[in-house]
């Protein structure tokens, strides 16, 4: 554990500095029995020691070093080079701040400035952002320079019950007290017609998620589209993993493009941070919020790198933001940075591709299951590295006997934000589950649902 010691001569000299003659005379203002209580504690221990009582507390956790994972539904255990955490480490990063100095901040501006590069060559957009917090304040982000966009006059943002569930309740928190109004499809329909039904003059954007919640592709190109048609603008969500298999949104229509940073190498960390992804087209580069990295060319013709277009930011003029948020999200940057670095082009397809057939071939194995269906409301719909599996037992009640007795993190209960859908499970498979683990899974469900089945014959 690192620490900075002071020595009793850093002490005084630090007292000598504020004009007080002892330590104590610093707690004058507290009550005297206050000052310094008389405590319970247990006799000291070793390092050794209490770094015993630590591992076994951090053993009493569930994990994913050593339980098998197919937990998805927007955080993913995906494999992270070494690269990442060799380059995070290193104290001229992970101490830094906002780069407002360029002078002294020339290797985060460029690190950064890299990352906007690769996300603006994989989404298909123009311009990238690289300080938001995760995917749902991103998808916020977003909608506010739709509204921005629509200029007063156009309020209606849709985001269809295929969103991701905890995306939709952030971006109604942003909305709320606003003018704006929020509508989607909440019958859990897959099909664009109602989407379409609800496209009007009125609307600002079009939120698409693909691959959706549920891990289905969704008809980008055609809403686009139709949305277009109504002047609307069209965010997609999407996976940054998908997209070195298939087209970018930006190919599709897409006007702004968000995503969740995680699984380009950030850690599951118990849930963050994480790293929200946003870009955009060219025309709207004035209305994004966060911060812009530009290059340029200093007064000796040396190349540089810059914050640009920072008028938009809070720093600058609270009064013109064009969002009260502004974080330091460069550190999870670079790491989604440096990930896309070491693994490149041909890496990216690759997982992505393992990604693909792993999730097939556990849908192909569940789905022989009896008493099992895959993705039932839309069978033949595709979808990437997440399905739905319909199980005849209850998923909390699956869960719980994977785990006991076979050691394994089951999919998502979606049942948790969707009523009736508690038989329901969203399972994600990525390059981190081999056959065996996924052999596992399968023989577990149909454990599970065996002796569920004999326990109500014998009912």
């Amino acid at each position: 554990m690192n620490y900075l010691p002071h020595t009793d001569d850093d002490r005084r000299a630090m007292l000598a500095a504020i004009g007080v003659p002892e330590l104590e005379d610093l707690f004058g203002g507290l009550p005297e029995h206050l000052r310094f209580p008389s405590l319970d504690l247990p006799q000291p221990v070793s390092e050794l020691e209490v770094e015993r009582e630590l591992a076994g507390l951090a053993d009493q956790n569930v994990n994913t070093n050593r339980s098998t994972c197919f937990l998805g539904a927007g955080t993913y255990r995906h494999y992270i080079p070494a690269t990442v955490d060799s380059v995070l480490q290193r104290s001229e990063f992970y101490t830094s701040y906002t780069p407002y100095q360029p002078e002294l901040s020339q290797g985060m501006l460029q690190a950064t400035f890299e990352y906007q590069s690769m996300i603006c060559a994989l989404t298909g957009m123009d311009v990238s952002t690289a300080s938001h917090y995760d995917g749902a304040t991103a998808l916020a982000e977003a909608v506010l320079l739709a509204l921005a966009v629509g200029g007063g006059t156009r309020r209606k943002v849709i985001a269809p019950a295929t969103v991701h569930p905890q995306y939709r309740e952030v971006l109604r928190t942003y909305l709320q007290g606003s003018d704006a109004s929020l509508v989607g499809d909440d019958g859990l329909s897959f099909d664009r017609e109602p989407i379409e039904a609800m496209l009007d003059e009125e609307v600002a954007a079009c939120v698409i998620q693909s691959p959706n919640f549920f891990g289905q592709f969704e008809p980008v190109e055609e809403l686009a589209r139709s949305v277009h048609d109504v002047g609307g603008l069209v965010i997609v969500i999407t996976d940054p993993i998908a997209l070195g298999l298939f087209r970018s949104p930006g190919d599709d229509g897409a006007d702004i493009v968000v995503a969740e940073g995680q699984p380009l190498g950030i850690p599951l960390s118990f849930g963050g941070p994480h790293l929200g992804i946003l870009a955009t087209r060219q025309q709207f580069v004035r209305r994004i919020a966060g911060r812009l990295v530009g290059q340029t060319v200093d007064s000796h013709g040396e190349r540089g790198y810059v914050l640009t277009l920072s008028t938009r930011e809070q720093h600058i003029r609270r009064e013109r933001a064009t969002s009260n948020i502004c974080t330091n999200a460069a550190l999870m940057a670079l790491a989604a940075a440096v990930y896309l670095a070491t693994v490149g082009r041909s890496g990216l397809k690759t997982i992505a591709d393992l990604c693909y057939h792993k999730a097939h071939y556990a849908a192909a194995e569940i789905g022989k299951l009896p008493g099992f269906e895959v993705n039932p409301r839309s069978p033949e719909r595709a979808y990437f590295k997440e399905f739905v599996a319909q199980l005849p037992v209850p998923v909390a009640e699956a869960n719980r006997r994977l785990q006991s007795e076979f050691n394994v993190i089951g999919g998502y209960d979606l049942g948790r934000d969707f009523p009736g859908l508690d038989h329901q499970m969203l399972i994600a498979v990525t390059e981190m589950n081999t056959r065996d683990d996924i052999d596992r899974l399968v023989t577990g469900l149909g454990a599970v649902a065996e002796t569920a089945s004999t326990f109500e014959g014998r009912a």
